[in-house]
């Protein structure tokens, strides 16, 4: 079936009498009775056995995970607590002390976080490249603790798209795991497992959930010997998702391909007429012609998504000062929801990067970063243009695209 039809007709298990809920029941119970301590036994084996108790398996949380795995194309996943509970057992798994883990320069702030806190920790040694050329991974990961490539299908924030075929091809050929966190395109945009990725992380709070209203994350799992011992390390985490969050979820799942049309038409729309503002020193957008990632985002994604983000001609003040002004557009952390947020990376996301870092990151003081929602995009227009400073609906908003 084609990924449309997939996110309908999510994994659903049939009743005992034979007939198929259309929702997935949520099932709220933390233990499961047994009428013997072998059938027990059996049950804790592994993870796809009998429901033995909350943090090792539960029903809807296991129709998340299969539907997850069908729409990313994996063998299996887990689900997890969170995005970030996602990355954390992922690289707690499959890392020791003295490993080496290559990782695109421009990732997520909390991933970032982790990565120095292993290395800190556990003597991690972490080798940060650009990401768009697998001569460049190739000569970090030829050394014989190199285990992880980490990447980003689209980075947060500035867009960038590496160059997941040549990078992924790279690290099969050195035996090298490779770790793709997909939440910024979902796997309406790109399916990474496709390109050659083994794992690919979802913070499933984004787009997957797609309200505002779960908190939870996932990895799905080209190969399922790999999930297998990436599970018990969630067991012990306690990372596991909670049953009320992976029904959420999975509501949300089947309008999943509608709200990524909406999201990305709109996301589009505008990065075309920013691109045009004279208060507007550059803007990040993986489908936008001059993007440094054009060429590439458009052979790997088949749309460029609903994240935007753009640079002030003041700086960091200039930065606050905007998300500050929208109105339509709330200033909030996260993204992916139905609703337009803004946030200032600078000082919330990547707090944790100091000037030089996050210059390296390519983030400016004066980068705004957007999640666009799926509101008119009329309204939208409206906003960002008051909180640039000019008043709507101008003469001099023709070139702007505010008015018809």
């Amino acid at each position: 079936m084609e990924l449309n039809t997939r996110a309908v007709h999510v994994v659903n298990e049939p009743f005992p009498s034979g007939s198929r809920p259309l929702s997935v029941p949520l099932v709220q119970s933390s233990a499961f009775a047994f009428e013997s301590a072998a059938e027990l036994a059996e049950a804790m084996a592994g993870p796809d056995g009998r429901y033995v108790y909350g943090r090792r398996g539960n029903p809807t949380v296991r129709a998340l995970e299969q539907t997850l795995a069908g729409l990313e194309g994996g063998a299996g996943a887990i689900a997890f607590a969170s995005g970030m509970g996602a990355i954390s057992g992922v690289l707690l798994a499959l890392l020791r002390p003295g490993d080496r883990v290559v990782a695109q320069r421009c990732l997520y702030g909390g991933t970032h976080a982790v990565l120095g806190d292993l290395a800190e920790r556990y003597g991690i040694e972490v080798v940060r490249i650009s990401g768009d050329d697998p001569a460049e991974f190739e000569a970090a990961a030829v050394h014989p603790a190199t285990r992880l490539l980490v990447l980003e299908t689209i980075a947060n924030p500035t867009g960038q798209v590496p160059d997941l075929p040549g990078l992924l091809a790279a690290a099969r050929a050195l035996g090298v795991t490779s770790v793709v966190d997909n939440s910024l395109a979902s796997p309406v945009l790109c399916r990474p497992l496709e390109h050659g990725a083994d794992i690919v992380v979802h913070s499933t709070t984004k787009y997957l959930a797609g309200h505002s209203d779960v908190l939870g994350g996932a990895a799905v799992f080209a190969d399922d010997e790999l999930r297998h011992r990436v599970w018990p390390r969630t067991v012990e985490l306690g990372a596991c998702a909670d049953p009320f969050a992976a029904w959420l979820t999975l509501r949300g799942i089947p309008t999943l391909p509608l709200r990524m049309r909406e999201h990305c038409a709109n996301a589009a729309a505008l990065a075309e007429r920013l691109a045009g503002h004279p208060g507007v020193t550059a803007v990040h957008y993986p489908r936008l012609p001059g993007h440094p990632s054009y060429e590439r985002a458009g052979k790997v994604l088949s749309a460029g998504g609903g994240l935007l983000s753009f640079e002030l001609a003041g700086g960091r003040e200039a930065g606050r000062a905007f998300v500050e002004r929208v109105g339509v557009v709330r200033l909030a952390l996260s993204l992916g929801g139905v609703e337009s947020l803004v946030t200032h990376p600078a000082s919330t996301s990547h707090r944790e990067l100091d000037e030089g870092a996050l210059a390296a990151a390519g983030i400016a003081p004066g980068l705004v970063r957007m999640s666009v929602g799926i509101e008119d995009l009329e309204d939208l227009r409206a906003d960002v243009e008051q909180a640039l400073g000019r008043p709507p609906h101008s003469p001099a908003d023709a070139s702007f695209g505010l008015t018809k």
